[in-house]
């Protein structure tokens, strides 16, 4: 490792851990719902300190490591917003209150940094050590597009989840949420709550994501730093991302097709990496024009709606709406609790 690459180490550890501690300190502790106007604002401070730090990997690093964190963090950043309508849906089920969903994000973001790094850093390692995986990490984004393309949103089942029928065999879950609590006392025993389980949810789910993510950027390159940080500063901003486009993400109706061209771009890219390497910036610009082709083509189609036909409402509604949209914690703990009678 050279003494540049040690040195913004440094400076990314420094950086992100002022940020978090202002998020955790500043925004968590309110645990309020962020208005759309709230969102953007911190939405675009994440995006600017991750440009500022992609100005650091320029100048230290040089042109081509500074390309690999840009295009890097450009398709993190565009995978993981279609991530946010499975977080809806997570939420939904089991109606969480909408003022700890911030602190639920907070929690969510902070176990991905952590498992993700171990993630890249075992997936850097294998692939120096066994080159072949190179087009099994190939197979995966390009199997991962065509399930994109053709199955649709697949649905959420806590009660199905590993993590949940563990935790089940060893504590009961307790019918409500006590606010960001994860234990509490149900008739004498130590019971989980519904905040706690759902993080469970999130953590597993976030697994599942990083499968799918994470070959996508060793693509582009398999230096771990570059790695990892345009994931980290891809997912810090992920909280706000969800708050800021809640209700507007259904406009954003091309989202999933330009996410397959990426995914069938980058997967492509790796399969044939053995006889053609396909420069930084050219990934770069394919991704950003997919991008850009799939904003204009759903503004396009949203103005073509009649005015008044489509409706930005919330997808995450208040508590007292998740009984038409979600499950109510009672009856999701219930269906938690008892899902052993049907295993």
């Amino acid at each position: 490792m050279s003494l540049e690459t040690l040195a913004l180490w440094g400076v990314f550890t420094a950086f992100v851990g002022v940020l978090l501690a202002v998020d955790l300190l500043l925004i968590s502790r309110k645990q309020e719902i962020m208005s759309v106007r709230s969102a953007l604002q911190w939405s675009a401070l994440w995006i600017s300190m991750a440009l500022l730090f992609n100005a650091g990997v320029f100048i230290f690093l040089g042109q081509d490591k500074g390309f690999e964190f840009l295009t890097g963090y450009v398709i993190e950043k565009s995978l993981g917003v279609d991530n946010l309508f499975v977080f809806l849906v997570i939420f939904g089920y089991f109606a969480m209150p909408r003022e700890i969903q911030p602190k639920a994000l907070t929690w969510g973001i902070m176990g991905a940094l952590i498992m993700r790094f171990f993630f890249i850093v075992a997936g850097a390692a294998l692939l120096d050590t066994f080159h072949w995986l190179v087009f099994i990490f190939g197979g995966i984004l390009i199997v991962t597009a065509f399930r994109l393309a053709f199955e649709g949103d697949s649905e959420i089942h806590p009660d199905r989840n590993v993590l949940i029928r563990l935790l089940r065999r060893v504590m009961p879950v307790s019918p409500s949420f006590s606010g960001t609590r994860f234990f509490v006392k149900v008739d004498g025993r130590r019971a989980a709550t519904p905040f706690f389980v759902c993080l469970l949810v999130l953590a597993s789910t976030d697994l599942v994501f990083a499968v799918d993510s994470i070959p996508a950027i060793f693509a582009i390159t398999r230096d771990p730093f570059i790695v990892y940080t345009s994931n980290a500063f891809a997912i810090l901003g992920m909280r706000a991302l969800f708050f800021a486009l809640v209700g507007v993400m259904q406009y954003f109706v091309f989202l999933r097709q330009g996410l397959v061209a990426i995914l069938l771009f980058v997967g492509s890219k790796m399969l044939i990496s053995e006889w053609y390497h396909v420069p930084v910036p050219v990934s770069l610009g394919v991704v950003m024009g997919i991008l850009l082709l799939a904003v204009l083509a759903s503004l396009m189609v949203r103005n073509k709606v009649e005015e008044g036909e489509i409706e930005a409402t919330p997808l995450v509604e208040a508590e007292d709406s998740a009984e038409h949209d979600g499950v109510r914690p009672e009856k999701a703990a219930q269906e938690v609790g008892s899902s052993r009678h049907s295993s």
